[in-house]
């Protein structure tokens, strides 16, 4: 091979180098970014696992209130019904009273 060849084929293979170097530097970048990408999606995932936690947490609270609430709410029916009923009584009584003395 002539000196000229050698030079050629030299400078051919080192084309050929650069260019799988900057393929593989590309895949590189490439391989970085979905690895960014991957470790943002997980903590999406994380973030919104906690704050369904959260929520389920609140609901849980929400319906403990509520059945406090809705049991208060049941006393103080019947407690309406008795007052009403004694109130009942007394009218029923003075009413009773009143027409005696007629």
């Amino acid at each position: 091979m002539t000196e000229r060849a050698v030079t050629e084929r030299a400078m051919t293979d080192e084309n050929a180098i650069d260019v799988a170097v900057k393929r593989l530097a590309l895949a590189l970048d490439a391989l970085d970014a979905a690895v960014e990408r991957r470790r943002e999606g997980d903590r999406s995932e994380e973030t919104l696992a906690d704050q369904v936690q959260a929520l389920g947490t609140d609901r849980a609270q929400l319906a403990a209130a509520l059945d406090g609430e809705t049991a208060r709410a049941r006393r103080l029916e019947e407690t309406n019904r008795e007052i009403a009923g004694r109130l009942d009584a007394a009218m029923a009584s003075i009413q009773a009273v009143l027409d005696a003395n007629e």
